[in-house]
């Protein structure tokens, strides 16, 4: 892999690099982000059948990027209560940490892809997006905003993420 950076503006060496996962049964949005841009970017979504995603795709992604640490979000209650799906979500978290041997944080996800589809919908109104918002789109931006977020909250915990043991 060349230092040269990725054309969505992720450098790919060089610095910690994160994986951020928007757990669903039927879609899993994942986005990148680097500690040298600060700034996390939707990449894609992975097909799942029923919570079951397709590990090969998962296992590609990780060898492309060669990820530091993985960020899982949990769908918890509005009132902060655990769901199923947040269980669903935190197994889905330590399966992905125990198959690519990386840590794994989980972060609050509540309200992310509501956020996400608005950003989304807000771009294509302002002429910044020409293709209609899909379900692939906002899992993507759902991603992406949990991996900011999660970015977001260690530094202001003055944590430098690259110095977190990994």
């Amino acid at each position: 892999m060349s230092d040269t950076p990725d054309p969505r503006g992720v450098s790919r060496t060089g610095d910690l690099l994160a994986l951020g996962f928007d757990f669903g049964a039927r879609r899993i949005g994942v986005a990148v982000a680097s500690d040298a841009t600060g700034t996390a970017r939707p990449l894609t979504s992975i097909q799942a059948r029923d919570g079951r995603p397709q590990w090969s795709e998962i296992d590609r992604i990780a060898a492309e990027w060669k990820p530091s640490i993985l960020v899982v979000g949990l769908p918890y209650n509005s009132d902060g209560s655990e769901s199923e799906m947040t269980r669903r979500a935190r197994r889905f978290g330590n399966r992905l940490g125990h198959r690519l041997t990386l840590p794994v944080e989980f972060a609050d996800e509540r309200f992310s892809s509501q956020e996400a589809e608005a950003r989304l919908r807000q771009q294509r109104q302002a002429g910044d997006r020409r293709r209609r918002v899909r379900k692939e789109n906002v899992d993507e931006m759902a991603a992406a905003i949990i991996l900011q977020s999660w970015m977001d909250r260690e530094r202001k915990q003055g944590i430098d993420l690259d110095d977190r043991p990994v």
